[in-house]
């Protein structure tokens, strides 16, 4: 969910945007204008939803059958019985 918070900054007002979605790290982002606080909002807070916004993990990419697969080939040869 995206908040918006408005603060002064040397006589001028600043909107600080916070977009708080369950499942992905939070997002700030401090604009001049109200209006391009509200569709930078808008507009990530969709992309998040879709999976867009955040790059994938390395960890993400690869599955517990391989790691077994690695670990029995790289390590456990090393090991003694």
């Amino acid at each position: 969910m995206a908040s918006i918070q408005t603060r002064e900054k040397n006589g001028k007002p600043s909107y600080t945007v916070k977009i708080r979605v369950k499942g992905s790290p939070p997002v700030f982002k401090t604009f001049t204008r109200l209006t391009d606080a509200r569709n930078w909002a808008q507009k990530t807070e969709s992309d998040i939803r879709e999976g867009l916004y955040f790059k994938k993990n390395e960890s993400r990419k690869h599955t517990l059958k391989e790691l077994i697969k690695r670990y029995t080939e790289e390590i456990l040869l090393h090991k003694p019985k």
